[in-house]
């Protein structure tokens, strides 16, 4: 038993060495300033992969809702950014100078309050954190607090998307509707548009990314995480052993928030605008296939699962764009079929057996007495 635990964590440890080597050195000495970018813009994704490993993979909690955190990060982020923009913009053709652009269209006069802290840098990022961890809090909190959970709780979320995505875009005035939040130039005064500037959001984002791998593994790999894997497979059992399994599914739920959101907050400075079409359904079950295709009860994996897929979609709707939506749902269907647990499952459970029988096989020839002569 704990023999097959080392092996686990070993076979984790190197997998996250060789994740970070790819992202940090091999990535950014083969490919150009434009392809660099693209992948910081797919790793973005991969912090609600991450969640998604923790609240579904190990604790059985399937979240179909998580572009809406991954989107209320983001807008946090476009805010400052806009307000930044609209302070230093020509404000020569607006009615109303100092407000962002599609407040001046929609005939607003003043800035809405709930739009004035994020003046702020620090408000700003005390609130990517924040307003993801108190919507998941409170939906969580009435959710698990009477014992609603499985496909109830995954219709619920999607059912949030939904409503999110109907919310921005009907607050045309407020959210810049179906456009988005656009025009996004600078961050403290210094320009996020040049190459240069997106290389180092590059870095800025893998470093992120790590450090989440790494707390999601404190998280796995402590007494917690044990308590999760017990919610999952016995939560009655949990439950009558003394636990309040809802706050355990609470806590988790708004941990996974909270990654998700600090993607969206790096995907906004990486790709210089957020929009609706990034907190819908269809963001949200794309999040749950990168998850699934790398492997649920993978951190790494799933970080896999995310540059994987995008590439994909990538290539396809670069040169087949009516299929990709196709190609994608083909690829889910087959990997949930042949390897439930993800390719990160098929390494563990096929290629990492084989690699240890040849090097013990390796080990005994090498010890093996020579015949006498």
């Amino acid at each position: 038993m704990s023999n097959s635990i080392f092996g686990k964590r070993s076979y984790d440890m190197i997998a996250f060495v060789l994740l970070a080597l790819l992202i940090l050195v091999v990535l950014p000495l083969t490919l150009d300033a434009f392809r660099l970018n693209l992948v910081g813009k797919y790793l973005t994704y991969s912090f609600a992969a991450l969640g998604l490993v923790l609240c579904w993979g190990y604790t059985g909690i399937l979240s179909l809702g998580q572009g809406v955190f991954f989107g209320l990060g983001g807008y946090c982020m476009a805010m400052f950014l806009k307000l930044e923009a609209s302070s230093v913009a020509n404000t020569k053709i607006q009615s109303t100078p100092g407000i962002p652009d599609f407040m001046d269209w929609n005939q607003l006069t003043s800035l809405p309050f709930f739009w004035k802290p994020f003046h702020s840098l620090t408000i700003t990022l005390v609130a990517i954190i924040m307003v993801p961890c108190i919507m998941a809090f409170v939906l969580s909190y009435a959710m698990f607090k009477r014992r609603v959970g499985g496909v109830y709780f995954a219709i619920i979320t999607q059912a949030l998307s939904a409503v999110m995505t109907i919310l921005i875009i009907g607050q045309q005035g407020y959210s810049g509707g179906v456009n988005g939040i656009t025009d996004l130039r600078t961050l403290l005064g210094w320009d996020i548009r040049p190459d240069h500037s997106k290389v180092i959001l590059y870095f800025v984002c893998c470093f992120l990314l790590l450090g989440c791998i790494l707390l999601g593994r404190f998280v796995l790999t402590s007494k917690l995480g044990r308590i999760l894997v017990a919610v999952r497979d016995k939560e009655d059992r949990v439950r009558f052993s003394g636990y309040d399994v809802a706050n355990f599914k609470v806590f988790i739920f708004c941990l996974a928030a909270a990654f998700a959101a600090i993607g969206g907050a790096m995907f906004t400075l990486q790709v210089g605008f957020m929009s609706p079409s990034f907190v819908g359904i269809v963001p949200s079950i794309e999040m749950v296939i990168f998850c699934a295709v790398g492997g649920r009860q993978s951190l790494v994996g799933a970080v896999a699962g995310a540059l994987l897929i995008n590439y994909g979609k990538t290539v396809f709707s670069e040169s087949f764009p009516e299929l990709w939506l196709f190609a994608m749902g083909g690829l889910f269907i087959a990997v949930v079929l042949a390897f439930p647990r993800g390719l990160a499952g098929l390494l563990t459970d096929q290629v990492m057996p084989w690699v240890s029988r040849l090097r013990k096989t390796g080990v005994s020839a090498s010890i093996r007495p020579s015949p006498a002569e």
